[in-house]
């Protein structure tokens, strides 16, 4: 049986357990794209502020699906390597950091198309709720986690639907507070707590970015 019915439905469960927390002036990061439609729900009940924190996986070169590593866009982007697979792989430096020109890249090309010429959300000395649909291995949520962390948030929080108990164990060391509503077992894809899972477009998270961005006023 599916832990929810559709990503919707998971975000308005993770907005009322939030709302009870009482966070202090708390803005709402969501990571592209399966994190937006959650976001967003997490948002609008908070009265909060949405934007995007933009990471992508590096995956191995013979198997793009293993992540490597992951890089985060900021002013000084972050990368977070997968130690253990860098090892078994024995992929040299130089070429992550040579894949992670190429993420970088992609990021800026989605960035413009998902936000165009708005400005950021400020972080520093705000609660800082990072959210996505799901998490399975934490490689690339943990590169978020620590690209936030470099901004001084007043805290930060880990917020998800449905995620796997050993990698919320292994991020918690990243955050102030973790808040996820199920740690199934066996945790299998993220997508199989989810009844309705389809990927979300480019199109919907532009869509859903500019409601929020009308509905919540300059």
């Amino acid at each position: 049986m599916s832990t929810y019915r559709d990503r919707i439905e998971a975000g308005k469960a993770l907005a009322r357990a939030l709302g009870q927390q009482g966070y202090a002036d708390p803005v709402v990061l969501a990571l592209p794209r399966g994190g937006v439609p959650i976001g967003a729900e997490v948002a609008r009940a908070l009265k909060a502020p949405l934007d995007l924190i933009m990471v992508r996986k590096i995956g191995l070169p013979s198997q793009p699906e293993l992540a490597v590593a992951a890089v985060v866009d900021g002013d000084r982007p972050e990368i977070v390597r997968n130690e253990d697979v860098i090892r078994r792989s024995g992929i040299q430096a130089n070429e992550i950091d040579r894949l992670a020109g190429a993420q970088l890249e992609e990021i800026a090309r989605r960035k413009v198309l998902y936000v165009g010429d708005r400005s950021s959300v400020e972080i520093t000395g705000r609660t800082a709720i990072v959210v996505d649909d799901g998490i399975a291995t934490g490689a690339t949520m943990r590169a978020a986690l620590k690209a936030i962390g470099r901004k001084s948030p007043l805290r930060l929080i880990l917020a998800v639907p449905v995620a796997p108990a050993d990698t919320l164990a292994l991020l918690s060391k990243e955050v102030d507070d973790v808040i996820c509503l199920a740690t199934p077992a066996p945790f299998y894809a993220v997508g199989a707590h989810y009844a309705d899972f389809p990927q979300v477009s480019d199109e919907e998270v532009v869509r859903i970015m500019d409601d929020h961005a009308q509905t919540a006023g300059p």
